[in-house]
C-alpha cells in the first residue's frame, strides 16, 4: 500500500531517474556481464516466450551453450527452473544476476524476453543487446501506458538501444515503425521472406511465425535453415502455450489473455476455419480476465470472441488482484449479445470448479479450451495474497475423476 501511494505522489521524472540509476547500480554490482555475452532481446505482444524457447532449442542443437529468460522459465545450459515471479521480465538486479550466472556457467548466448513495462522501468538499460527481435503488436497494457502509441513507443526503445541487428516480422502492420529504426543489419521474416514453413508438432498457425522468427535469428549466428527445421520439428511444446493435456476430449491450456491471442487460439480449433486442425468440434471455453486495474477495455471483447467461437462458455476468475472478481466476470459477460447464439453462458467464481465443470460436460469428440494463465503457478488475489495454481494439473485431476 505504501509503495502504491509513493508511486502516485512521486513526480514521473523522479521515478524515471530512480529506475535508471537502479539499472546502472545493478549492472555495476554484477560487473556488466552482458559485455562478454551475445544477448538477444525478443519483444512484441504475442509469441515472445515460444520464440525464445525455439531459439534456445536451435542453439542447443547447434552446440551453442545458451541461457534464456521468459514468462515461462529460466534456463542456463541444461539447468532449468520455472518463472514463478509473476513478472515476465525480472527486476534489474535479478536480471543482471541472471546474466552473470549465465556467463559464469560458460554460456555464450542469452535470449531475454523484453516487455514494455520493463523498458519503461529501464530494465533493459546497461545490457548490451546484440540483436532485437519484433514478433507482432496488438493492443495490450493500454491503460497503464496511456494509449497504444505509447505502448508501441516503449517497444521501439529496445530497437533504439540495439544498433547491431534487428529481426522484424514484416507482415505485422506495425512493422514500418520498427523498420525505421537504424541498425547495422535489418532482417525481416514473413509469408514472403523465403524462411519457409515447418512441420511443427505444436498446434496453431501462429507458431509458424514464431518458428520463422527463431530461424531468422539463428541465421544471424551461422545456423542454416535445415538445422533449424530439424531442431524445431522435434519440439513437442512450450509449457502453457497451446499445451495439450488430453486428446479425448482434447483439452488445451493456453496463456492467451488478449483479444488477438484468444481469437488465434479459438481459430485453431474452430469448425468455421477451413485451416482448423480439428474438424467440426464443439468448443467448451473457460476464460476470464486479469484484474489489478489493467486493460479493463478488453473484457467485453473477450466475451464477444467467446460467443463467436465457443458453443459452451464458462466465465471464471483469473488473477483479480485488488479488483472485485465478480465485477470483472460481469464485464466479460457484457460482451455476449443476448440476441445471438450461443447466448447462454455460466459464471463460476471458483476457477477450479469452472475447469472441472468444463471437463465434466465434455464428450470424447469435444474440445475444452482453458485460457488466461497457461503454465503460471500462482494466482494473485487481493492485498498481495498469492496462492499456488496450475490450470494443467487441475485439468488432469478432473480428467482422472471423470474416467
Amino acid at each position: 500500500m505504501v509503495k502504491k501511494i509513493l508511486k502516485k505522489i512521486t513526480p514521473v521524472f523522479v521515478l524515471d531517474w530512480y529506475h535508471l540509476m537502479m539499472a546502472f547500480l545493478a549492472a555495476l554490482i554484477y560487473r556488466f556481464p552482458s559485455r562478454k555475452l551475445i544477448v538477444i532481446g525478443v519483444t512484441g505482444t504475442s509469441g515472445k516466450s515460444t520464440t525464445i524457447g525455439f531459439i534456445a532449442r536451435i542453439f542447443e542443437v547447434a552446440g551453442k551453450k545458451a541461457a534464456s529468460a521468459s514468462t515461462v522459465r529460466f534456463k542456463i545450459g541444461e539447468k532449468e527452473w520455472k518463472n514463478n515471479l509473476k513478472m515476465t521480465m525480472p527486476g534489474r538486479f535479478a536480471l543482471q544476476k541472471f546474466l552473470r550466472q549465465a556467463l559464469n556457467a560458460g554460456c555464450t548466448h542469452v535470449i531475454l524476453e523484453v516487455t514494455s513495462e520493463g523498458i519503461r522501468q529501464h530494465r533493459h538499460q546497461f545490457i548490451n543487446f546484440d540483436t532485437a527481435v519484433f514478433t507482432n503488436l496488438s493492443p495490450e497494457h493500454i491503460e497503464s501506458h496511456g494509449g497504444f502509441e505509447n505502448y508501441r513507443a516503449e517497444k521501439l526503445k529496445l530497437f533504439a538501444a540495439t544498433s547491431n541487428i534487428h529481426v522484424i516480422n514484416e507482415d505485422d502492420e506495425n512493422a514500418k515503425y520498427f523498420l525505421d529504426v537504424p541498425a547495422r543489419k535489418i532482417i525481416t521474416f514473413g509469408k514472403n521472406s523465403g524462411v519457409g514453413a515447418f512441420e511443427l508438432q505444436m498446434l496453431g498457425s501462429f507458431n509458424q511465425y514464431n518458428a520463422m522468427a527463431a530461424s531468422a535469428v539463428a541465421g544471424v549466428y551461422g545456423i542454416d535453415l535445415d538445422a533449424c527445421k530439424k531442431a524445431l520439428e522435434k519440439v513437442k511444446g512450450i509449457p502453457g502455450r497451446m499445451e495439450i493435456v488430453s486428446q479425448k476430449p482434447l483439452v488445451a491450456v493456453d496463456y492467451a489473455h488478449t483479444p488477438e491471442q484468444l481469437e488465434k487460439v479459438y481459430q485453431t480449433f474452430s469448425s468455421g476455419n477451413p485451416k482448423s486442425e480439428i474438424k467440426n468440434p464443439k468448443l467448451i471455453c473457460v476464460l476470464g480476465s486479469c484484474g489489478g486495474g489493467r486493460d479493463s477495455w478488453k473484457r467485453p471483447v473477450l466475451g464477444k470472441l467467446a460467443q463467436q467461437y465457443c458453443q459452451e462458455i464458462i466465465i471464471t476468475d483469473e488473477d483479480p488482484y485488488d479488483e472485485d472478481p465478480l465485477e470483472i466476470m460481469q464485464q466479460v459477460a457484457s460482451g455476449i449479445d443476448p440476441g445471438q447464439k450461443p447466448n447462454h453462458y455460466r459464471m463460476v467464481l471458483n476457477r477450479k470448479e469452472a475447469i472441472e465443470g468444463a471437463i465434466a460436460m465434455a464428450k470424447p469428440e469435444d474440445v475444452v479450451i482453458i485460457t488466461g494463465k497457461g503454465s503460471e503457478t500462482l494466482m494473485c488475489l487481493a492485498n498481495g495474497v498469492k496462492i499456488a495454481w496450475d490450470d494443467r494439473q487441475i485439468a488432469r485431476d478432473a480428467l482422472g475423476a471423470a474416467k
